[in-house]
């Protein structure tokens, strides 16, 4: 791969540098409103201004978002096509300590932490996060900006809407479907299609908000 640049500094972006890191991937540096300092070596090159600059003198930079996701809205599908836009690819990410089964399909700008399982068939869209020890099972069905955080289980058949986040230690049982712009909290259990965008937590899960 060619060099990469991270967008984002905080937490999210330090375990992604990590994963980078471990691949033996060139970084060119991260950027975010404010200094951070070097992060795990990482050179701090600017705010996002900097990134026009960054494309024109490396032609084949790619990026990936730093950003973390705790909520169900849309801020790392918005940055990300901002950045395509400016002539940045985003890759997909795997840590070597994921297990990646045959005929799965990650979405541009897609990361994979260590410890996660995904099984066969599964496909996803674009800037989702596999988060650490999360398991996704066969043939789901992510659409853009997913976040699975870490331990939570999504089982075989599952089919979840743009920017829906699965909370810590959650599970969604086989066959469900959840729609667009939904959290699940931590440690739920989600055991029926959800049909109405919002916050369900308890097991089962139910809408609170």
């Amino acid at each position: 791969m060619d060099k990469i640049v991270v967008i984002g500094g905080g937490g999210h972006a330090k375990v992604l540098i990590s994963v980078l890191k471990k691949i033996l991937v060139d970084i060119a540096g991260y950027t975010d409103r404010q200094d951070r300092g070097a992060i795990l070596g990482v050179q701090y090159l600017g705010d996002d201004g900097i990134l026009l600059e960054l494309i024109r003198k490396h032609a084949r930079c790619k990026a990936v978002i730093g950003v973390g996701k705790i909520d169900a809205s849309g801020v790392r599908t918005t940055l990300q096509k901002e950045f395509e836009g400016l002539g940045f690819d985003f890759p997909s990410i795997v840590s070597p300590h994921a297990v990646i089964n045959d005929e799965v399909l990650l979405g541009p700008g897609s990361v994979v932490f260590d410890g996660v399982v995904i099984n066969s068939g599964t496909k996803t869209g674009r800037a989702c996060i596999l988060n650490t020890n999360c398991t996704v099972e066969h043939d789901c069905r992510l659409d853009e900006n997913v976040h699975i955080a870490p331990g939570a289980t999504l089982s075989g058949g599952v089919k979840l809407g743009k920017n829906c986040l699965i909370g810590t230690g959650a599970n969604v049982i086989q066959n469900v479907s959840i729609c667009d712009n939904c959290l699940i909290g931590a440690g739920s259990t989600v055991v029926k299609d959800i049909t109405t965008p919002g916050t369900y937590v308890g097991n089962p899960a139910k809408r609170i908000k």
